[in-house]
Parts: structure tokens; sequence; C-alpha cells
């Protein structure tokens, strides 16, 4: 599975203080330590005021990118601000993201069209989430044939169904499974993907919830996540997962993991 690590974010309290404090050391251990553990993709979201957003997203970006080697998930609710800072990342990557809200699409497809950048697309519109798996897959229809205008092909596309708080709707995984599987009929080559937290919003024991939807949804096809490598049960849980599935071969990601006593420098592809 695709590892997206969610940790360098400003809406975590000790990420907001570096960068209120322009802690360079730490942020740069952050980029390291989700590196070695396994990340795929560094998402960097800034979460400032919007005047010193993208000033603050390029600052980021620059001291990740100067201590290791793995590409940018770029991440900011307001497109141009992706627009302004897109020229500073070194090398392909993701950008979070697109959906139906507004012009996304109308400016965000133009600059990926052409390169080989992915983008995570939102099932969500001008009217919120949607509640139902139909209105998620019109919304993916839409989402897929505007960027196809610009050449962009099913395969860069990470979908997001945007699973629901199961403490509000008690069908919020059964709905994302089949949103999953609805949207992957229709183009087989797309990428679904989800923040693993979100499901266990107002629920106890909210790692276990998180930890068991890992599983259900790698089981059922789900291609990337957004979640801490670094931290060692949810890793396990996907390590485990990802050899039951006989994606593993010889069990060997899971086997040197801990046979290190360690999360694991060995990538889960």
């Amino acid at each position: 599975m695709i590892i997206i690590g969610e940790k360098i974010n400003g809406t975590i309290p000790g990420v907001k203080k570096a960068i209120q404090e322009k802690d360079e050391a730490y942020i740069r251990d952050l980029a390291i330590r989700q590196t070695e553990a396994g990340a795929h993709y560094l998402d960097i979201c800034a979460s400032t005021k919007p005047e010193i957003e993208a000033e603050t997203l390029v600052w980021l970006m620059n001291i990740v990118q100067d201590a290791v080697d793995t590409p940018l998930c770029i991440d900011s609710p307001n497109p141009r601000v992706i627009e302004q800072v897109f020229k500073y990342a070194k090398k392909p990557g993701l950008i979070n993201s697109v959906s139906e809200e507004g012009e996304k699409c109308e400016i965000i497809y133009p600059v990926i069209q052409g390169t080989d950048w992915q983008v995570i697309a939102l099932t969500c519109d001008n009217r919120g989430i949607p509640s139902d798996v139909q209105t998620r897959v019109e919304i993916t229809k839409v989402l897929v044939e505007k960027a196809a205008k610009y050449d962009i092909t099913p395969g860069r596309i990470h979908v997001d169904p945007l699973v629901m708080a199961l403490s509000a709707d008690n069908r919020s995984l059964l709905n994302f499974v089949e949103s999953l599987n609805t949207i992957k009929s229709l183009y087989p080559t797309i990428k679904v993907t989800s923040g693993l937290s979100n499901i266990s919003f107002g629920m106890p024991l909210r790692k276990i919830v998180n930890q068991h939807f890992l599983t259900i949804a790698a089981f059922v096809g789900m291609d990337s996540a957004i979640m801490d490598p670094c931290n060692r049960d949810m890793y396990t849980t996907l390590l485990a997962t990802e050899a039951l599935l006989g994606r593993d071969r010889f069990c060997r990601n899971f086997s040197n993991a801990y046979r290190k006593n360690k999360i694991g420098p060995v990538r889960v592809d």
C-alpha cells in the first residue's frame, strides 16, 4: 500500500509551534523519521493564516527536500496556493487536492498537465460531503472527465470517498466499501485513498477503530492511506494485513521489521 505520511501538518500542535518558531530541526526530524518508517509521500500542510500560507509551505518544502528524497504531497485547501508553490517541488509527487468545490479542478489540473504528478480527488462539491454512495460516484465521474481534458488518466488519480464518522453514520464503512467497488468497476486503474482517523471521530479507543478500518479497507482494495507511518501499532496492522493478503512475499517485510526491533525501513509496495 502507498503510505502518505501525515505528520508535517500545521494543525498538529508540535508542528504549529515549530512553524511559529522556525524550528527547522523539528521539521527535518519528522521528514526523516517518516521516510525511514516507510512513507512513499510526505504530506506538507501549513494550516497557517492565508496571507502567509504560501510562504510557509515553501519553507516546509525546502526543509523536507533538503532532508530526504521522498516525494511531496502538497496539501492546501486553496488551489491558488498550490499553484503558487508548485514550482518549488524538486520531483513529481501528489497534489492534495481537487474536488467539485469552486474551481479547484480548473486551477489544479492545468498545473499538473503534461507532468508525472498525481492528485487526490475528494468526492465533495459546493453542497458539501454527500451521505450517499451514488452522489460520491457521480462526483468521481465528473472529476475523471474533467481530468481527461488535460490528459490526466485515472491511474494518476487517488479518489478519496470521504469516509464519515462511524459515530454519526453507522453505515460509514459499508458506504466506503460500496463507493470503492463501484468506482473501481468504472475505472479499474484509478486509486482509492483515505485518511484513516476520520472514521473514529467521537468514539473511544480511536486507534483500535482506525486499525480495523485499515485492515478492511486494504482487503477490499484501498490503494493508499494518509497515516502516521511512525505509529508502531498502525504500521504493524498494515504489515500484518499485507502479509495475510499475500502481498508480502515470504512475509519478508513483516519479519525484517520486527526481527530488527524497529518499525522497519522496508517499504510496503
